[in-house]
């Protein structure tokens, strides 16, 4: 069968793409190293088996190497590459491509809700006075908790810490599990259906969650976004727990105090550096998408 050229934009020879796809394997594994050490030993990491347990995507799953659409592998025919899902044969019987036509015409649903939050997120203004209480009212007057990890300020303190500051979470997926003494606190009472709406780039779980999307689009997104999004969640989740009313400095996490002035501060420079990096691999996941409905 004969391709049509406009459904391919780069081809690349068997040496170029099997290096890439190296080492994409050896940077997933360092990633994931951890995690696969402490399923073996029954050991629990508080900050960075979170985005093993919560995002549940296998290690083998980020180690799978995809170029994106609109890339031609040359001599991948007798790969294993050549009958995973959405892969077609290119321009010749021993060469694959990513099917995007197809993928889109399957997941087109859930491709544009994905489009359009990622859109909606990078285009609104960042917002930074949140200072990550999304965590301490996960835990408000409640005896018990998510995380098996002392609180740092102790029950009455972190309690202390909502009572007098405002809670204005914008993300679902952290407002949801607020406990039902804090949820009324919350200026916004975000839904699943608002999530476009009032998604923003300053809230941390939405920077985590380019990698959830990221993760989402399959083969469409390049290998290399995929694990910069990885990455990115992260470093995200080392502040989210640093920054959260836990004691996780025996994980090599030093407090961020929100509840000082020194604390707040530091919060909202680190948060400033992640909505730069979350809106800059946003704009690549678009550029992907837009690769994909180009071919």
């Amino acid at each position: 069968m004969t391709v049509d050229s406009a459904l391919i934009t780069r081809v690349l020879t068997r040496d170029e793409w099997r290096a890439r796809e190296a080492g994409h394997e050896r940077r997933a594994d360092a990633f994931t190293a951890g995690w696969r050490a402490r399923r073996k030993s029954g050991e629990r990491h508080p900050i960075d088996d979170f985005l093993f347990t919560y995002y549940s995507y296998k290690p083998s799953i980020l180690r799978r190497w995809h170029p994106g659409a609109g890339v031609e592998l040359e001599d991948a025919g007798g790969a294993p590459r050549s009958s995973w899902k959405w892969y077609v044969t290119g321009s010749s019987p021993e060469s694959v491509r990513v099917d995007a036509a197809e993928y889109l015409r399957v997941k087109r649903a859930g491709v544009d809700v994905i489009r359009r939050i990622l859109e909606r997120t990078a285009a609104r203004p960042g917002q930074f006075s949140c200072f990550g209480l999304h965590e301490w009212a996960m835990v408000y007057r409640q005896g018990e908790h998510r995380h098996p990890v002392p609180l740092r300020l102790g029950q009455e303190g972190t309690d202390a810490v909502v009572d007098t500051h405002s809670v204005q979470c914008s993300h679902y997926d952290a407002f949801r599990f607020f406990t039902p003494k804090a949820a009324p606190l919350n200026r916004l009472q975000p839904t699943r259906e608002s999530q476009p709406e009032l998604e923003q780039p300053g809230c941390l779980h939405a920077g985590m969650d380019v990698y959830k999307w990221a993760i989402k689009l399959g083969p469409l997104v390049p290998g290399e976004v995929l694990l910069d999004a990885f990455e990115l969640a992260r470093d995200i989740r080392w502040l989210d727990m640093a920054a959260s009313p836990y004691d996780v400095s025996g994980w090599g996490a030093e407090p961020v105090a929100i509840e000082t002035p020194e604390g707040k501060a530091e919060y909202v420079r680190q948060q400033r550096g992640f909505a730069e990096r979350s809106n800059a691999l946003r704009r690549r996941v678009l550029d992907a998408l837009d690769a994909a409905e180009a071919v």
